[in-house]
């Protein structure tokens, strides 16, 4: 065992079993390509391709391409990109939502991959600590001599360039980065139009309509949970976007009001919203599994109708929903509703925005890897001209065509013969939909969202003014990413407790200000006096 690993490791190693163990079912669905030929199975051997370098890649695989082929070797997109690069890749598969868990037990071991995909900017101690401990490598020369497309694009998008480094300007990961403002909203509330329609009742604005749809919901059409979101993996995971607790000028997070880095479950404005959903929940208006409601559930809740709002996202949400709903009723529509505000006419002043580079789907080449420049080569393949088209549309005349210049998917994608979801069809040929090394193109979603009904939502979950208020994806040394990590853990489990024993009616609503005082006895100001420091320094650069 390597000598980095610590008895809190070691324990790790002694629980965690599965961590790294590949999932081992066949393919549940043997599918077709345009031209009929069928695509690879489980039986099916390695791609061939040339024997130039053969390097070892970690990775969780996404759920949508988990639904339809259970290995990597599997799908059409990774023998593709092998065949291209000329490079034979092998696949460490964690199983199923056991990646950090698997991580860990990896990094134990000492035993690493050449390339592990990975949300780095989670480790503990950030990046940095990382790269210091020698589990990855700082890219910065590996970039500058093996990644002519990535240096490329970094020159000419400054902006990103200074979001993807460390404190101390090192490169860590090929990146994931979201290439058009319009790929960064993709989340919003939604509600049953047709329910709206069939109670005379308008879209809902502000918290006091909000509340006359719900309770209509409730006690006109009798339904179960007018309101669900989710509630996994933490208590009102689901409005962490800015639903519903914006409306009282906060976020259940970190932001910035006028220059001052502010914590909203300390304000005075998170109590007014605990308020409001401790009376909801009262009345009956709000899913009484508030803190267990997972993806699964949510879908089962909307397509049976035990509820008609929730808080989603316009594939997963509504593109999934419509088509379940309307096979038993012809009338039944989804639509956006724009973030609540508390005031008729205001304009939200949070909602959900991601960053062009959000720290996720990133992928680090191991500190004692002996292929670091062919690995290099393989990602940075991504960033170029024709790695883009693959990673975004996937293999011209089968996933997409070239349409007066336009790359148009297919049938195939759009309405697969196999009955695969697009969501799923994309994930056998592209890595559009989700993260990986590469610069996501807007054209993926411009055709991605079918529905009207998609699209229209967009551009009203994008009307507010997030981004005045959101901070920037701003690094943190080594030695305030560890005090910043084990200052917030405390914090937001007495966040997640309060929320919780408050709107269920647990504690009483003066409670907040004792949370408010163990908070401040847990160091939140210090973790906000950190955020500040940095946001200084990366505001500087």
């Amino acid at each position: 065992m390597s000598r980095r690993a610590s008895s809190k490791t070691l324990l790790l190693l002694s629980i965690i079993t599965l961590g790294l163990t590949a999932c081992s079912s066949e393919s549940p669905t043997n599918l077709t390509t345009p031209s009929g030929q069928p695509t690879a199975t489980a039986k099916d051997k390695e791609p061939s391709v040339p024997a130039a370098a053969k390097l070892t890649y970690w990775s969780e695989l996404n759920g949508n391409a988990a639904s339809v082929k259970a290995k990597f070797k599997d799908i059409p997109f990774f023998q593709e990109w092998q065949k291209r690069t000329g490079v034979q890749l092998s696949f460490i598969q964690p199983s199923a939502n056991q990646a950090k868990e698997a991580m860990n037990v990896l990094l134990a071991s000492g035993d690493l991959p050449d390339m592990m995909e990975y949300e780095w900017d989670s480790f503990p101690g950030g990046p940095e600590k990382a790269i210091k401990d020698g589990y990855i490598l700082r890219l910065n020369e590996v970039i500058d001599k093996y990644a002519p497309n990535l240096k490329k694009y970094l020159k000419d998008h400054p902006e990103i360039d200074k979001q993807i480094r460390t404190d101390d300007g090192s490169y860590y990961v090929f990146p994931f980065i979201r290439g058009d403002d319009k790929l960064r909203t993709y989340q919003g509330p939604i509600i049953r139009q047709d329910w709206l329609n069939e109670l005379g009742l308008e879209v809902p604005t502000t918290i006091e309509e909000w509340h006359t749809v719900l309770k209509a919901f409730k006690e006109k059409k009798g339904i179960a949970a007018p309101l669900t979101f989710l509630g996994v993996p933490n208590p009102l995971f689901g409005i962490e976007g800015g639903a519903f607790v914006g409306a009282y000028g906060i976020r259940k997070g970190f932001y910035q009001d006028h220059g001052e880095v502010k914590y909203g479950p300390m304000e005075k404005g998170y109590q007014d919203f605990l308020a409001t959903f401790r009376g909801w929940y009262e009345e009956g208006l709000i899913d009484k599994n508030i803190a267990s409601v997972d993806t699964k559930t949510m879908d089962s809740n909307m397509v049976t109708g035990r509820s008609g709002a929730t808080i989603w996202n316009a594939g997963a949400g509504i593109g999934k929903w419509q088509p379940l709903v309307e096979e038993k009723n012809k009338s039944a529509l989804f639509a956006a509703a724009p973030y609540p505000v508390l005031h008729k006419g205001e304009k939200p002043k949070f909602g959900q925005k991601s960053y062009a580079y959000v720290g996720t789907g990133g992928v680090a080449i191991s500190s004692n890897s002996q292929h670091a420049a062919e690995a290099a080569k393989l990602l940075d393949y991504g960033y170029s001209d024709e790695g883009h088209m693959l990673f975004n549309f996937g293999i011209e005349g089968t996933s997409y065509t070239l349409k007066d210049g336009y790359p148009t998917y297919t049938d195939w994608i759009l309405r697969n013969p196999d009955k695969l979801a697009p969501s799923q069809a994309l994930s056998m040929y592209t890595r559009a939909s989700y993260f990986g090394p590469f610069v996501q193109d807007v054209r993926y979603v411009e055709q991605y969202y079918t529905l009207p009904e998609q699209r229209k939502a967009i551009g009203i979950w994008a009307d507010t003014q997030v981004e005045s208020y959101t901070l920037p994806q701003i690094p943190k040394t080594e030695l305030e990413s560890a005090e910043f990590s084990s200052i917030m853990m405390d914090v937001m489990t007495l966040v997640d407790e309060m929320s919780l024993k408050i709107i269920l009616g647990v504690e009483p609503l003066d409670a907040f200000d004792s949370y408010v005082s163990k908070m401040k006895a847990s160091k939140i100001d210090r973790a906000i006096e950190i955020q500040k420091l940095a946001l200084n320094r990366y505001e500087k650069r």
